[in-house]
C-alpha cells in the first residue's frame, strides 16, 4: 500500500490528524479509506482506520489498531496491510 505520512513538522503530534488512503472496492463500489495518527502523551503513536465519506452517517471506523513507539513503524505496519484485510475490516463493522 503507497500510503506515506503527509506532514514533516507537525506543530502538535499529540492532535489527530487524517490521511487519505487508496480507495478499496467492496461489492462493486469505491470505498474512501482514511487513516487518523496520533502521538500519545506516553509517546506511543496510534492509529485507527476510517471508511466512507467524512462525517456522514455512513462514515465507519476502528479502534486504535495501529500502535507503534515511531511514526515509521505504524506507517509500515499500514503499508503491509493488502486489500483484503481492508475489506475485511470494513465487513465487520457493517
Amino acid at each position: 500500500m503507497p500510503a506515506q505520512p503527509a506532514r514533516y513538522n507537525p506543530a502538535d503530534s499529540s492532535e489527530a490528524v487524517v490521511h487519505d488512503l487508496p480507495p478499496i472496492r467492496f461489492d462493486g463500489q469505491l470505498i474512501a479509506i482514511r487513516l487518523q495518527v496520533r502521538r500519545t502523551e506516553d509517546g506511543i503513536w496510534r492509529g485507527r482506520v476510517l471508511f466512507g465519506a467524512p462525517d456522514t452517517e455512513a462514515e465507519r471506523s476502528t479502534a486504535e489498531i495501529f500502535c507503534a513507539t515511531s511514526e515509521q513503524d505504524l506507517w509500515q505496519s499500514v503499508r503491509d496491510l493488502r486489500d483484503h484485510h481492508l475489506r475485511d475490516l470494513y465487513r465487520s463493522l457493517l
